[in-house]
């Protein structure tokens, strides 16, 4: 269901359960970035506006990584806890994360959650 990416003991864990950061489709920069963020919240750091913003919408501690590409924009939707969650990357494409995709994030969530024994 997840793959799960290792980190020192002390970091939280990360885990990806839908989409892939990657060149292509992302750039390098953008690939690098996305990591950079994804590494400093595994090590407990808390991000905020620019970089990333609270997704109510999908559930408590649910967050969106915004990422700016040369061509693109991208969105890594990811879920804080014991383990760092990303549940969904995407390119925005509209002004607004699609309905369709705030669905499968929770849906993905409650599978995860439900997996991990919560």
């Amino acid at each position: 269901m997840a793959n799960e990416i290792s980190a020192k003991s002390k970091d939280k864990p990360l885990m990806v359960l839908r989409g892939q950061i990657k060149t292509p489709p992302m750039s390098e920069a953008a690939r690098i970035e996305t990591g950079h963020l994804l590494r400093l919240l595994q090590k407990g750091e808390t991000l905020s506006m620019p970089v990333s913003r609270p997704m109510p919408s999908i559930g408590s501690g649910c967050h969106e990584l915004r990422i700016t590409d040369k061509n693109s924009i991208w969105r890594v939707i990811y879920h804080t806890g014991r383990a760092i969650v990303v549940l969904y990357i995407f390119q925005k494409k509209t002004n607004q994360t699609p309905q369709s995709v705030i669905e499968g994030c929770k849906r993905l969530l409650r599978e995860f959650q439900t997996a991990r024994g919560k």
